[in-house]
């Protein structure tokens, strides 16, 4: 599945720029605070989360080139959205609690942790 190899070295990417955000972090704080950050270790959380989604695309993508297009597409779906639930969290804390941001993390969820249970049945190759 080379076009889930490819969106993972995107994830990675923006993992590693989103490393960025831990310099603004430690170095100007309240820079973070002008913009509305109430919650800066959430930084932190989208940085690696985006770094480890990325690796699992890849991962999946070289070992199971035939996993099911909807599948693939599930588990892309997932591991571009879960890392960035933790934006909305870094504004509003609360924000969690909402029906809308609880939906959309466990829709996310569903397609990581499906996706990837159907990969191991799959298997490589």
């Amino acid at each position: 599945m080379d076009w889930v190899v490819q969106i993972g070295l995107v994830e990675l990417a923006l993992g590693g720029l989103l490393g960025w955000g831990m310099v603004v972090r430690e170095e100007s704080p309240e820079w973070l605070a002008r913009i509305g950050i109430v919650a800066p270790h959430r930084i932190r959380q989208v940085h690696l989360d985006y770094v480890m989604m990325g690796l699992i695309l890849i991962g999946v993508g070289l070992a199971v080139p035939g996993l099911p297009t909807a599948i693939a597409a599930a588990l892309v779906f997932g591991t571009a959205v879960n890392p960035f639930l933790f934006v909305p969290l870094a504004f509003d804390p609360k924000v969690e609690k909402q029906l809308w941001y609880r939906l959309l993390a466990v829709v996310s969820f569903v397609g990581v942790s499906g996706g990837l249970v159907v990969a191991a049945i799959v298997g490589p190759g």
